[in-house]
């Protein structure tokens, strides 16, 4: 959600492709002699090239499972993701890869799993500055209007942080980073490194597990995660899932299997790597 990894606008975490996504070459259904995954060479806390990430755990448990070997196909997660790793095939070849392990449940350039874990985006800051009784986006709004009008919030442009400061008239206190950079060597998680632990900005709001993350990762300030709460129209919490090709749901169905099979290990990878979970909405609640 997956943070340069891939979303539009409400996960703009998860890059999105062009085309359709539907049109496409027949699915390859030759022996898997591998559990190819498609990833983003340098987005953690979800996937890099050492393999340090959540989701290479998750694939490293899998391949175990199956008995397989875990191969990467690596892209930077930007525009046409999806078109470059998981559709990518020329005449006579196989795919490069057969699954990406993290996307937005439910979207549409890739068959997706049902969900396996939900997350929220989170206010990051640091103690000593005046906001260190903010638990929520709530608290945060409650503070002197006074205290409001000094703060430097960064977010990433086209976010649900950016459309929350204009719902709640704080847009000149939000300070835009571009979501998707042409720099091959920018991370999500930079907002946090390099804007908020050297005092550039005063809070930021992103991707919930990028902020957990790397607030624990900064050393030279003690950072503090809470929570946003969505609002009508608004949503800040969103679950994610695993996409496999159209055409191909044996795979999908194996996929989920493993999902389902391996649920206590998975939930303990995402723990470790302090991935906020939220539980999923009831019917009753899911639509507001």
């Amino acid at each position: 959600m997956g943070a340069r990894p891939v979303l539009t606008l409400a996960l703009a975490l998860l890059a999105c492709t062009g085309g359709d996504a539907r049109a496409q070459a027949l699915p390859d259904d030759s022996p898997r002699t591998a559990f190819r995954v498609c990833q983003d060479p340098n987005n953690m806390p979800f996937s890099n090239l050492a393999g340090e990430g959540f989701e290479n755990k998750i694939a490293e448990l899998f391949g175990r499972d199956l008995g397989l070997p875990v191969t990467y196909y690596s892209f930077p997660n930007r525009l046409a993701f999806i078109r470059n790793t998981l559709r990518y095939k020329l005449p006579d070849e196989a795919y490069r890869c057969d699954v990406v392990l993290g996307v937005p449940a439910g979207f549409d350039q890739v068959s997706a799993t049902k969900p396996y874990y939900r997350s929220t985006y989170a206010l990051v800051f640091a103690r000593g500055k005046g906001l260190d009784q903010v638990r929520s986006s709530d608290d945060l709004l409650a503070l002197p209007p006074e205290r409001l009008r000094t703060l430097r919030i960064g977010v990433y442009d086209r976010s649900p942080a950016s459309m929350w400061l204009a719902r709640h008239g704080l847009v000149d206190r939000g300070v835009p980073y571009p979501m998707m950079s042409p720099d091959p060597e920018q991370y999500p998680g930079q907002i946090i490194e390099r804007e908020l632990a050297q005092g550039r900005i005063d809070a930021a709001i992103v991707w919930g597990p990028i902020a957990s993350f790397f607030a624990r990762r900064v050393q030279s300030a003690e950072l503090q995660v809470a929570p946003m709460k969505s609002e009508p129209g608004l949503p800040f919490d969103f679950s994610m899932a695993m996409g496999v090709r159209y055409g191909e749901p044996k795979w999908k169905k194996q996929i989920e299997d493993l999902l389902a099979r391996h649920r206590g290990e998975i939930l303990a990878i995402l723990r470790e790597y302090g991935v906020p979970l939220v539980e999923e909405p009831t019917t009753a609640t899911a639509g507001q």
